[in-house]
């Protein structure tokens, strides 16, 4: 892990935690998306995601080489820009006003939904994209459907 490629892969370790790493993964990423989304006007969080996603895929090769496996369960910095792109789009659809814990709260339940169940196009990406870009798209489509779903379900909460 003194590698920096393995540290941002891992998000800091916690895509080696033995159980769920994708779930811990994106857990971890809530405080920092939280931060971004309050603290960022609307292009910082779009350079963050796309810092995320560059980053991300040199990461990933780097782990994926080290392991022997493409897309590792240890590696989570996919889950990071999928957990920023679910909340970050209803973010700007209702306003700053809506971040409470039910905003975040169904922002990672439906991310987790979307990255476990694969629907197209996440399960295009998870399938045929196997490098470091495969890695990243599949969360950033899982992210975008979550976003879109998080939409639709959180004018609906009291």
């Amino acid at each position: 892990m003194r590698s920096p490629g393995l540290l941002l892969a891992t998000w800091w370790g916690s895509g080696l935690s033995p159980r769920a790493p994708g779930t811990v993964g994106s857990l971890a990423a809530l405080p920092f998306c939280y931060f971004w989304l309050l603290t960022l006007p609307g292009w910082g969080v779009a350079g963050v995601a796309l810092l995320l996603l560059l980053l991300g895929v040199w990461a990933a090769e780097q782990a994926g080489e080290a392991w022997g496996k493409v897309d590792h369960g240890a590696i989570v910095i996919d889950e990071v820009l999928g957990q920023l792109l679910a909340l970050a789009l209803p973010f700007y659809a209702m306003g700053a006003s809506a971040i409470s814990l039910e905003f975040l709260l169904v922002g990672f339940m439906l991310f987790r939904l979307f990255d476990v169940a694969k629907p197209w196009p996440v399960s295009y990406f998870d399938n045929h994209w196997k490098s470091g870009w495969g890695v990243m798209l599949d969360d950033v489509a899982a992210g975008v459907l979550a976003g879109l779903g998080g939409m639709l379900i959180l004018p609906l909460l009291p």
